[in-house]
């Protein structure tokens, strides 16, 4: 939620970072939602969180996922992407994936302590955007050679990105309804009808309001204290300017007073010069 605009609580909707990861805290909704992304059967959810946090980075951010859920033999990672007036090359969304799914793995292993027993690792961005450009429903991706025809690593590691602006009728139903519902919050089927009442429940919820509120006060308090931060930095460097253009100032100021002093210095020395030569003549 770091570069999300911060609406009224009101106003939130699925497509919302916050609201999508309250509605999706419920595990057999979530089971859904994925059956309906990934076309395929998803076990019962042991755990579904939503911000989970994995780790601290070297310089103290903590790392948060939109919503996590695990199955007996799968992890996933689910985040509600939308551009928030940045360009795709800003949001760095393959690294990302790759970020996370490594952390995923670390996270994992560190509770059950056998890469042996690594389950499939799955990065979900639902994106509210075309995030490769080429008109595509979904873009899958697996580590596979470069060879015709390629050989899958088989690794258990797989991205997806879910473009919702795609409108051909070439997917599965489920699918056309599901974007249909992220880019409006139109509902047409039995889930889209549940996400859309699980959001109208979510925006009654003092509760979650409350939450919301004290996230949008702290990033609003963390904006101000960035842009006093630049401010400051700002007038600092005004002021490193203003140095440095006294000591250029002072640097000018001393090289015309060297000039001037070596001219008058030649000059002395050419009235001398022309004083002994005058001296010679008188004497001859």
């Amino acid at each position: 939620m770091a570069n999300e605009k911060m609406k009224n609580y009101e106003d939130q909707t699925f497509s919302d970072a916050f609201m999508f990861g309250k509605v999706m805290e419920d595990k057999d909704r979530c089971r859904r939602v994925l059956e309906c992304l990934l076309g395929k059967k998803i076990g019962e959810l042991k755990e579904v969180v939503s911000e989970k946090r994995l780790l601290q980075t070297k310089d103290g951010k903590m790392i948060r996922l939109d919503i996590y859920s695990k199955d007996e033999n799968s992890m996933f990672d689910l985040e509600m992407q939308n551009l928030n007036n940045q360009s795709f090359e800003k949001l760095e969304l393959p690294k990302r994936s790759r970020f996370y799914q490594s952390e995923l793995d670390v996270d994992f292993l560190n509770r059950s302590g056998s890469y042996k027993k690594l389950p499939e690792n799955n990065i979900v961005f639902i994106c509210t955007f075309d995030p490769f450009g080429r008109g595509k429903p979904v873009y899958e991706f697996q580590n596979r050679t470069g060879e015709n025809p390629p050989q899958t690593l088989d690794d258990g590691r797989r991205t997806y990105f879910f473009n919702c602006t795609y409108e051909d009728s070439d997917i599965p139903k489920e699918l056309i309804h599901f974007f249909e519902f992220v880019r409006s919050g139109k509902a047409e089927d039995v889930l889209t009808e549940d996400l859309k009442k699980a959001v109208e429940e979510n925006r009654m919820n003092y509760i979650y309001r409350s939450e919301y509120l004290r996230q949008r006060i702290l990033l609003e308090d963390a904006r101000e204290e960035g842009r006093e931060e630049g401010r400051e930095e700002g007038r600092e460097e005004g002021r490193e300017e203003g140095r440095e253009e006294e000591r250029l100032n002072t640097e000018r100021e001393k090289a015309r007073a060297d000039a001037a002093e070596a001219d008058a210095k030649a000059a002395e020395e050419e009235i001398i010069r022309l004083r002994n030569l005058l001296a010679e003549k008188n004497t001859q």
